[in-house]
């Protein structure tokens, strides 16, 4: 039964990748870099629960800053970037970069850092439970850069501009919360 609880959370935690996914995936990203973000996101999804085990409780009094706050102006970035790139000819986009693809790895995988915080509550097996939130978030994060690239084969540059508006609000949303 524990294994089902945590899997709920894994795909819980995979959501948010999913639906950024889905809208970064208008990018038009091709299949290695598909691979390579979901990885990354993966890898976060790995290290941030155990990092909330090990420093959370510490971290959260010591933190001034709201995570929603961090997790909104992050998003609200990568947004007016997906905008003003929509515009851009082909050359090399700075969401279509390792550092573009680290920034939106951590802004999906924050919310893993405080379920480690509680993860001890659930279980002892954090291997195995960080484990399962990796590959679910990896899932969710390659499927949803799938067919956001489908979504931008049939509508082109508007599907990006749509999404970079749809994930600016979603940043706002974050901030006020």
């Amino acid at each position: 039964m524990k294994i089902l609880t945590i899997f709920l959370i894994a795909v819980s935690l995979s959501m948010d990748a999913f639906s950024l996914a889905l809208i970064y995936g208008t990018q038009g990203i091709n299949k290695k870099n598909k691979f390579i973000l979901s990885l990354i996101v993966g890898v976060y999804h790995f290290l941030m629960p155990l990092l909330g085990l090990s420093l959370g409780t510490f971290v959260t009094k010591m933190l001034i800053i709201n995570t929603n706050i961090l997790v909104g102006v992050i998003l609200s970035a990568i947004a007016i970037e997906m905008i003003i790139s929509s515009f851009k000819k082909e050359e090399e986009k700075f969401l279509n970069s390792l550092p573009g693809y680290l920034l939106f790895g951590l802004s999906v995988s924050i919310d893993s850092f405080t379920t480690g915080i509680g993860l001890p509550a659930l279980t002892t097996n954090y291997l195995l439970s960080s484990t399962i939130f990796s590959l679910t978030s990896f899932a969710f994060t390659f499927l949803g850069l799938n067919l956001g690239n489908i979504l931008n084969q049939k509508c082109g540059k508007v599907s990006t501009t749509i999404g970079g508006s749809i994930l600016f609000i979603l940043g706002i949303i974050y901030i006020f919360k």
